[in-house]
């Protein structure tokens, strides 16, 4: 069996300049990914009409119940959102840019909740095959 060794790495371990070029190429790297990201959630058009990522999340049984779960003001803005969205599109408009959701502004706050759903449903179904 032949091992594969990565034909930098004992460059990068020598302490040569590669190492610097590499940590240059990382940071410029991460500065494009989150341009594109930026890029992206502009184009997807969502935050035109004052929604967040979560706020177009399908909703199936696990979001439902991470829905139930949400506190009463985070779950109460986002029908806020929900029905200003769906009266702009009624209305064929957009919110002007200084009322539109932001990259930056725009937190996942369904996440959680949907993270401990799916867990204790993939615990469940664990002990019900036991």
């Amino acid at each position: 069996m032949v091992s594969y060794q990565n034909p930098l790495s004992h460059q990068l371990r020598d302490g040569g300049m590669l190492l610097k070029e590499w940590q240059t190429a990382l940071a410029t790297t991460g500065r494009l990914l989150v341009s594109f990201r930026k890029w992206y959630y502009n184009a997807a058009g969502f935050n035109k009409i004052g929604l967040m990522r979560d706020d177009t999340i399908h909703e199936d049984s696990d979001v439902k119940e991470a829905l139930r779960r949400l506190p009463e003001k985070v779950y109460n803005d986002r029908m806020f959102r929900l029905k200003r969205a769906l009266d702009l599109s009624m209305k064929q408009a957009v919110l002007p840019k200084e009322q539109r959701t932001q990259y930056e502004e725009d937190i996942h706050y369904l996440e959680p909740y949907l993270k401990e759903v799916i867990r204790e449903r993939k615990e469940v179904e664990e002990w019900s095959k036991k």
